[in-house]
């Protein structure tokens, strides 16, 4: 049987270390907070954001609303997201996406600046993420995968490492969030030949392909560590991951499960980057 790795666990541990980094950052008179910007009422937008805001209230983190129609013009987005440029008590944005298909959803995402971008929507921040230089910061999904392998101390460095997932969102991302740990890394997708082949001789096998089921236990070995990053409805009417849990954990060593995994961390690398960033404009004024 597998270790299963849970992300509750992970997710308090950072969201402790927080809670302390929240009340220094008070002592010294700054407040963090999160701006959220929501357009329309998609149910698993409205799921994440009170969740996020539950974490925020744990931590410490004040929190604020806008949601706009789901008919909203682009103008009314992109006026929102400059109103939270300019206000300095502001030290971080989500913006829940996919955005409605009428809204240029690039356009939008560029017009936030990288420095309260804490999840990933600039290309800005994917710089960051590729040349760990620059203002901006990671995707929290891709970030997750990271620290889950942290809290539970699987060895990053120098582990032959696959990811199958090749998006600006989660699988370019962690891929090189792992190759800045020195992982020997290879990145797949569903044209590379021998896909299950290559993913059998990874010690750490990430899955982000975005088809539910799409791994089996014909790319896993005993001596593994999977990481489903996958969130897709399951047949009876829940949720299931990208690898096919039933067949690939009583092969593995070690596998995050759907749910309860990954998802569990978000919110917590979420509030460590809104932290971060209000952390920051502390630096900026010389404190």
């Amino acid at each position: 049987m597998a270790q299963l790795l849970k992300g509750a666990p992970a997710a308090a541990a950072i969201t402790e270390n927080l809670i302390m980094r929240a009340e220094a950052l008070r002592a010294r008179g700054i407040a963090p907070k999160l701006a959220m910007v929501r357009v329309g009422e998609r149910v698993d937008d409205v799921a994440y954001e009170r969740a996020a805001e539950r974490r925020c209230a744990s931590v410490g983190i004040v929190t604020e609303r806008t949601v706009l129609p789901a008919d909203c013009a682009e103008a009314d987005v992109i006026r929102e997201i400059a109103r939270i440029n300019a206000d300095d008590s502001i030290h971080g944005c989500l913006m829940f996406r996919p955005l409605p298909k009428h809204l240029n959803e690039r356009r939008i995402c560029e017009a936030l600046s990288p420095a309260k971008d804490v999840d990933g929507m600039t290309f800005a921040s994917l710089t960051t993420v590729f040349t760990r230089s620059g203002e901006g910061f990671a995707p929290c999904t891709a970030q997750s995968v990271v620290e889950l392998l942290d809290h539970y101390g699987v060895e990053i460095e120098g582990a032959r490492t696959a990811v199958i997932g090749r998006s600006l969102v989660i699988g370019r991302p962690v891929a090189m969030m792992l190759l800045a740990r020195n992982a020997t890394l290879t990145m797949c997708h569903t044209r590379t030949r021998d896909l299950p082949a290559v993913c059998r001789e990874a010690e750490i096998l990430v899955v982000a392909s975005g088809h539910a089921g799409a791994v089996t236990k014909d790319y896993v070995n005993r001596n593994q560590t999977v990481i489903d990053v996958g969130i897709n409805a399951a047949p009876d009417g829940g949720v299931c991951g990208d690898v096919c849990f039933d067949e690939v954990e009583p092969i593995v060593q070690a596998i995050s499960p759907v749910p309860s995994g990954v998802g569990a961390v978000t919110t917590a690398v979420l509030c460590k980057h809104v932290i971060e960033a209000a952390e920051k404009t502390l630096a900026k004024d010389g404190n």
